[in-house]
């Protein structure tokens, strides 16, 4: 389906964020009250780039700054707004997880798919970490999530085989530091934006100003 006359809203997020999963759930819920739907722009963002050593393989050794203190606070913020937008997770923390495979395969559905397929795609990832434990990042699962939705599996293994598919996504990641992205979720709409999974009456005055 085009697009190109729906309104947009930008949603910078990484899948192991369980925040952006949180602040979907809220944007779906003020989609729902509205009378047209809102395209979502998805730009891409790496939580895990710190910690990503030369292998690829994630260092768990590497200071983030992040305690236990740090990792409860979260969790109970999870919690939280899982109560408070209604929502079901089987995850409130992902750290074993990386995520870099799963944008990368995303990235490639959304230049070779329709808008549609894509987001089904991208919400079946969502909730396979967050709502089923599902680890995103092994190409099997990717595979198989893709498959379910439409999407023709060899096209996945091929984008997570092809160094020019991930060099556009980490071009992708750097556009969004460039742009001043230090936080996910941020949603962004007409210059404005809103970090955080907030509320969908926030999203609402975001995108209409009431």
């Amino acid at each position: 389906m085009d697009t190109s006359e729906r309104e947009e809203i930008t949603v910078y997020s990484d899948y192991v964020c369980p925040f952006c999963y949180l602040g979907r759930q809220s944007l779906a819920q003020y989609q729902e009250r509205r009378e047209s739907e809102l395209v979502v722009d998805w730009r891409p963002f790496d939580l895990r780039s710190h910690k990503r050593g030369p292998d690829g393989e994630i260092d768990r050794t590497v200071d983030d700054g992040k305690d236990e203190d740090y990792y409860e606070q979260a969790r109970e913020g999870v919690r939280r707004l899982q109560e408070k937008y209604d929502v079901e997770m089987t995850l409130d923390i992902a750290e074993d997880v990386d995520s870099l495979d799963a944008q990368v395969a995303s990235f490639s559905v959304r230049e070779q798919y329709d808008y549609e397929t894509w987001l089904a795609f991208d919400v079946a990832i969502f909730e396979a970490l967050w709502t089923e434990g599902r680890d995103v990042g092994e190409e099997a699962v990717l595979v198989e999530l893709a498959e379910d939705v439409g999407i023709d599996g060899e096209d996945v293994r091929a984008a997570l085989d092809d160094e020019t598919v991930r060099t556009a996504v980490t071009e992708q990641f750097e556009r969004a530091q460039r742009a001043g992205i230090t936080g996910v979720p941020t949603f962004a709409y007409d210059g404005h934006a809103a970090r955080g999974a907030v509320p969908p009456e926030q999203l609402e005055r975001l995108v209409e100003g009431v």
